[in-house]
């Protein structure tokens, strides 16, 4: 992380945590891992998907500690934060395997914590690991991870990037009413309530504009703006970037000092602590992200898309862990960058949407890479909403997916119950992934030189078994980053 995101005060507060920890690792052996990524993306069905196939004995042939027997009994324990809310498994498992609904979105930090017990492979390891793993899976938005940049910001520089952007693509349309409004303000007037409650829900509807369905975009810090909680109404949530702000050190008691002033309280009130107590406790780290959406809402989303993943990894304090260097800082040394949806295309497409998820972040594997941290890139399905199947058409034979779309979505006009299942042609991703993202600069209109047949299926009926036990959720490569993320720590 670059240096000017952290103070003096940040780092020995984290460097006697890292002490703390690791002593008590020493007992009771844990390892936190993050999970978070941009809207849509399916965080919850993520958590809920690996919790229920680790406690009910899924598919999982990829977790060698699993397959090979070593693990002898898994648990669900009581989290050691009391400070932040409990991951609710429960209710979300339900939602998916009963009601055969989507679970809510992530909206605020939580936690699960999940035990296992094992055997080590090596005689060594028996003699000396207790032969006990807990998992403490921290559940955040990936908004809440875009403010991290805003650490090492001013006020002048954030307004500067933020209007800068809103003129730029179709943002300059979204933006055009807040833009408006902004222009007819002076900075240097008097500071009034009025005009920063307005400035704020003008620059806050821009936001939603573009986290839209219909837009996609995913670079939109301030996040709690779209997420604000408690903090609705607070000093710290009415604020907005300026445009030409006056040079020097704006005059006290003027609009340009308060919103200053309330742009610092955010950093120092909202962002800070969420890096300090949560984000840079983190050991393993998982991002989702939803390619296949960006890449059906056209150019500008998938470019959106790869800058806001840029400025999120650039902020993982990644690196190795040695023993000693351990007990002073934390490192994140194993991430996992997955495109969900996997289940969406036929399986022949899915090493394309790995390539296209590798381009999009090809910077930050460079840089994690140099760094020492492990990187892994790979796409996924948490829960499998669909098979796979072939239809003759015109003499040919076509590769489909079967599902059950969502009460009320639309294909070719038709209008479906959330009952009949269908089959959907997918589409395909293009072979060469720089093909994709030439073809989408060249694209004047910005429309997607590849169009995908994309609709949201219904989770899948869950089969029982003859003693009325319901089977795990089924998945696709939810093993392989289980074993990537976890799995050395079980050796």
């Amino acid at each position: 992380m670059p240096p000017s995101l952290t103070t003096f005060t940040d780092e020995a507060l984290l460097a006697l945590d890292a002490l703390t920890g690791r002593a008590a690792n020493l007992v009771n052996p844990s390892i936190r891992l993050g999970v978070t990524g941009l809207s849509r993306a399916g965080k919850t069905v993520f958590i809920s998907s690996l919790v229920h196939n680790l406690l009910n004995g899924g598919r999982l042939p990829l977790f060698e500690a699993g397959r090979s027997g070593r693990v002898s009994k898994i648990r669900l324990e009581p989290q050691p934060d009391d400070a932040v809310p409990r991951f609710q498994y429960e209710d979300h498992i339900r939602a998916l395997v009963a009601d055969r609904l989507w679970p809510d979105s992530t909206r605020a930090i939580s936690q699960l914590r999940l035990t296992l017990d094992y055997e080590s492979a090596s005689g060594w390891g028996r003699l000396f690991s207790p032969g006990k793993l807990s998992i403490d899976i921290v559940d955040y938005p990936g908004e809440w991870l875009l403010d991290l940049p805003l650490l090492g910001q001013d006020f002048r520089t954030f307004s500067e990037n933020t209007v800068a952007l809103a003129g730029s693509g179709i943002r300059a349309e979204l933006a055009r009413d807040w833009l408006a409004l902004a222009g007819t303000v002076d900075p240097a007037a008097e500071a009034q309530e009025a005009t920063a409650r307005t400035l704020a829900e003008a620059f806050t509807a821009y936001l939603k504009a573009c986290k839209s369905d219909e837009r996609s975009l995913s670079t939109l810090p301030p996040g709690r703006f779209l997420m604000p909680g408690d903090l609705e109404g607070s000093p710290a949530l009415t604020f907005a970037p300026l445009p030409n702000l006056t040079k020097g050190t704006p005059a006290k008691g003027s609009l340009q000092a308060m919103m200053e002033r309330r742009y610092e309280a955010y950093k120092t009130h909202v962002v800070r602590p969420f890096f300090r107590e949560h984000f840079a406790r983190l050991d393993r780290q998982i991002v989702l992200i939803d390619a296949l959406q960006a890449i059906n809402r056209g150019a500008e989303a998938v470019h959106d898309l790869e800058r806001a993943l840029g400025d999120v990894l650039d902020c993982f304090r990644a690196g190795t862990n040695s023993f000693l260097s351990s007990f002073v800082t934390r490192r994140i040394d194993r991430i996992v960058i997955a495109a969900t949806k996997a289940d969406h295309l036929h399986h022949e497409s899915h090493p394309r949407l790995e390539a296209v998820t590798r381009r999009l972040v090809e910077r930050a594997i460079e840089r994690i890479g140099m760094s020492g941290a492990g990187i892994e890139v790979m796409a996924l399905a948490s829960v499998r909403a669909t098979r796979e199947a072939t239809v003759k058409h015109g003499g040919e034979e076509l590769p489909v997916i079967v599902g059950v779309p969502m009460a009320g979505e639309k294909i070719d006009g038709e209008t479906f119950d959330g009952e009949r299942k269908t089959a959907i042609f997918p589409g395909d991703l293009p072979q060469n992934p720089d093909s994709l993202f030439e073809a989408l600069e060249s694209s004047p209109e910005g429309a997607p030189p590849h169009p995908l047949n994309f609709v949201r299926f219904r989770p899948p009926h869950i089969e029982e078994t003859g003693g009325g036990l319901k089977l795990s959720v089924p998945h696709i490569r939810l093993d392989r980053a289980l074993q990537y993320l976890i799995g050395d720590r079980l050796a």
